[in-house]
């Protein structure tokens, strides 16, 4: 039975070029802000989006895993639950993190130290997880989520920039370990953005901040979304090692 296909009309990149019409996509840290409006793009691309959190009520439309990173246990289990119903990840997007913002004379070792293990060990933990199925299929997308403030240094940031400076070593050197496999590695640097965290901030704070910033206003957690979706396209198959920064200029030249 043949259909007719209307004049002009065109598959999307992804439909044309033989991938899978469904590719089975994680979220680290889904639940809210940046991760949130991440798997919302994939989803409505017409991926299967699963998203781990830690704690609240997750979202609906997601397959929504309760997981901490900083567990390698939990880790495990995630994906082997992932794998059952979507099958192996073949679009990791590494989102989870948390701050412990302090002054260094005041930062505790335990604030040092639970910062960098969520933020870096945890993604070297989810990332690991998932090359098992990229291995055996020869392909994936890995997008590690990193910061302007990793690139530029923050004052009462160092746990939080150390941890998120990590992460361009870590995608750098994997890149380079598992190109010959067609599994990429990139990384998204957002700047301020304006989500939950950010909305705590006084006025004169967030006036402050985008003084700093040459296009003068927050980015929206969809301008990350379309970045982070764009290296896991067609489009950017030839791009790995890279760091994409989405901060309205912020960091120019680091």
């Amino acid at each position: 039975m043949s259909v007719a296909i209307p004049i002009g009309f065109r598959l999307p990149d992804r439909y044309r070029k033989g991938d899978p019409l469904s590719r089975s996509v994680l979220v680290t840290g889904g639940n809210r802000g940046i991760g949130l409006a991440i798997a919302r793009a994939f989803a409505d691309a017409g991926d299967k989006v699963a998203i781990t959190y830690r704690s609240g009520e997750p979202p609906a439309g997601f397959l929504a895993v309760k997981c901490d990173i900083t567990d390698g246990e939990q880790v495990d289990q995630a994906y082997k639950e992932i794998e059952e119903q979507h099958g192996p990840v073949e679009v990791l997007v590494a989102n989870a993190g948390v701050t412990k913002d302090q002054l260094l004379m005041r930062m505790s070792e335990e604030d040092f130290t639970s910062v960098v293990d969520t933020n870096l060990t945890g993604t070297f933990r989810v990332v690991k997880r998932a090359n098992r199925g990229m291995l055996r299929a020869k392909k994936g997308r890995v997008v590690l989520i990193s910061s302007v403030v990793g690139l530029l240094g923050s004052a009462g940031q160092a746990n939080y920039a150390a941890s998120k400076a990590g992460l361009v070593g870590f995608a750098r050197s994997l890149a380079r370990e598992l190109g010959s496999r067609n599994i990429t590695f990139n990384v998204v640097a957002p700047g301020f953005v304006d989500t939950d965290m950010t909305a705590v901030l006084t006025d004169e704070q967030r006036a402050g901040i985008v003084s700093q910033v040459p296009l003068g206003r927050y980015a929206q957690p969809e301008e990350i979304a379309a970045a982070v979706k764009f290296l896991a396209s067609d489009d950017a198959s030839y791009i790995t090692g890279a760091v994409i920064p989405v901060d309205g200029g912020l960091g120019m030249g680091h």
